[in-house]
This record gives structure tokens, sequence and C-alpha cells, in this order.
């Protein structure tokens, strides 16, 4: 059953590993080149226009963002990456952020690799992959804007990228947040990663006033 979003909020930005959250809540990843559609992809499954703000420069996020979702989980807004215009040492201390955070976060139940459905994926991407797999982290690959393409191209890079990737074509979620196809297995994917957790339910108590 998909997980259903009834409130989410946006918690803390975090720019060293020491500064993680401590309450043990179960956390979802979201990763991906910078202008990507990471911000569009999180809005739409928080049902919220503005949850994630969409920056109109793209590599402008250095930070690790934490959003609370149902008050038991977090979305993870990890920083884009690729941006041709930032600094090698920016890029570096992104790096070592992102890395830090998959190796060290004990809280992290998977990650939503996202990738721009109009071009294959780019080297940065494919690193990602082998950080994933190498840190052991259940991973799921999500082509955006698929709107933008017409059928018959996304099907041939739909099948270009899972043999980069080395993924059964299947396996590939295919997202329009114009639309919100591909929301649902999104969704219904992390569902399962909670339910494989023992069906942990950790709720925050609520905010002083909150009722």
């Amino acid at each position: 059953m998909p997980l259903k979003v009834k409130n989410a909020e946006y918690v803390k930005s975090v720019f060293n590993v020491a500064d993680l959250p401590k309450n043990r809540l179960p956390e979802i990843a979201f990763a991906g080149r910078s202008n990507v559609g990471k911000s569009s992809v999180l809005n739409k499954l928080a049902n919220i226009k503005n949850l994630a703000k969409i920056s109109s420069t793209p590599g402008k996020t250095r930070q690790i963002n934490f959003f609370l979702i149902n008050r038991n989980l977090y979305f993870v807004d990890l920083p884009g990456y690729g941006y041709a215009k930032v600094s090698k040492s920016i890029k570096e201390s992104w790096g070592r952020l992102v890395e830090e955070y998959l190796k060290k976060s004990q809280n992290l139940k998977g990650v939503v690799l996202l990738i721009d459905a109009r071009h294959e994926p780019f080297e940065a991407d494919l690193q990602l992959t082998e950080w994933l797999d190498f840190y052991q982290r259940e991973k799921l690959v999500v082509l955006t804007k698929i709107d933008k393409l017409s059928r018959s191209a996304l099907l041939i890079n739909v099948k270009n990228t899972s043999k980069i990737l080395n993924l059964n074509s299947d396996s590939l979620v295919l997202f329009s947040a114009k639309t919100g196809e591909g929301k649902e297995k999104i969704l219904n994917w992390i569902s399962g990663l909670l339910e494989g957790d023992g069906g942990r339910v950790s709720v925050l108590p609520p905010k002083a006033g909150s009722g």
C-alpha cells in the first residue's frame, strides 16, 4: 500500500554529518544532478507546492535538507551534483558530505536516484550508484521530466539507461511532476522499505500548541 503523506514540514539543513537528526526516525534520501527536478519530485510526493523550494540557480543547494513526513519519517534532500559553474573545491566538499552521509547514517533506508529522462546517465550518476552498491544501500532509479520527450524517444532512453546502470528496464520508474505519473510507484517503494524495517512507526510528539 502506498505511503500516504498527511503532513510534511521542513526541519533543518545539515552541513556536517555530525549534525544529523538524533531521533532515529527512518530516512529516505533523494539524489540527482543539479536541475534534475528533485524539488519538484519532493513537492509532488508531499502534496505541498513549496515544501522544497525550486531554485532558479542550479547547484545552489550545498547542504542536506531534512523534511519531516507524517512526524515519523524524513525525506532527505541531498545536494545536487554535476553543475559545471560550481568551483572544484565546492564540488569536492559536496561529494564528501554526500558520501559521509551514505556511509554513516544509521537511519537511511533507501535512496531515490533521479535522472533526467532526456539524457543518459552521466559519470556522476554512475559514481553515485557505485557508492550506493558499495555501502549496500537500497536504491530506486527514477527518470524525471518524461513529459518533455515523445514516448518513442523515452522508451529508447529507458533502454539505454537501464543498460548503462545494469538494471532491468522494468525496475525504472518514469516520473512526471506535471501529471503525477510515477508518484504512487515511488511511495509504494518507500512503504515496502519501511515494512521491511519491521513496520517501525515511532512518531515524534506533536509540537506545543498543535492541539
